[in-house]
């Protein structure tokens, strides 16, 4: 048994009902019997996703103590929010709706600075947008699959600002879509597009000062 589910049996009650009829999705037939009390449902929702939910933490919070704690917060507090999950989006955007907050909480108790809220609004300037960057689409997958670009863009990653980096994360390294992505973070769609085209824009310009930073460092060792 997982250490999330472990610290979940003392708010394991038979006492929580299913609310509305069983729909056909899986997961949630699933958060209806652990609304009854089925503890090995809800190790099911935990094993399915823990997974995922970490990668996103660990965007998030870029250390992996925390990151683990929050998959527990969060898995905690969605169980004890079940009755409030409708059933009217996937558990899995809901889930990660409620990590994500856990995530930045966590940044505001550890970082002195002020942090870019996700819900705070961007200011953009849509009309003025560099055009290439329209056409501009990063590979995550391609990428990730070299070691040392991995290591990179990781870091790379990392440098952007947490209500930047969030979007980038679950649209362009998960693969949410947009709708998904602005569901989950409770952003209107134009909101996500405009902090994912800005968040690309910096990730693209962050490459681009790295590349040829060690392109210079390489033609001047050859010297």
């Amino acid at each position: 048994m997982s250490a999330a589910v472990q610290i979940l049996k003392p708010f394991m009650s038979s006492s929580i009902q299913p609310q509305g009829a069983a729909e056909v999705h899986p997961d949630v037939l699933l958060v209806e019997r652990a609304r009854r009390g089925d503890m090995a449902a809800y190790e099911k929702l935990v094993k399915q996703y823990d997974r995922q939910v970490f990668r996103i933490a660990q965007h998030i919070v870029q250390n992996r103590e925390d990151a683990e704690d929050v998959v527990q917060d969060a898995f905690l507090k969605a169980y004890q929010k079940l009755d409030q999950f409708q059933g009217n989006s996937k558990f899995y955007t809901w889930l990660v709706r409620i990590a994500v907050n856990e995530s930045l909480m966590r940044l505001r108790k550890r970082r002195t600075g002020r942090m870019v809220s996700i819900d705070e609004d961007v200011e953009t300037e849509e009309g003025s947008m560099p055009r290439d960057l329209a056409d501009w689409s990063p590979d995550p997958e391609a990428l990730y699959g070299q070691s040392e670009m991995a290591d990179i863009l990781r870091r790379t990653i990392q440098g952007l600002p947490p209500g930047f980096r969030v979007v980038f994360v679950l649209r362009d390294v998960e693969g949410l879509s947009t709708e998904e992505t602005a569901e989950t973070l409770g952003l209107s769609i134009p909101a996500v597009k405009s902090r994912l085209l800005r968040a690309r824009l910096q990730l693209r310009e962050r490459l681009s000062r790295y590349f040829k930073r060690r392109n210079g460092q390489a033609q001047g060792g050859e010297k």
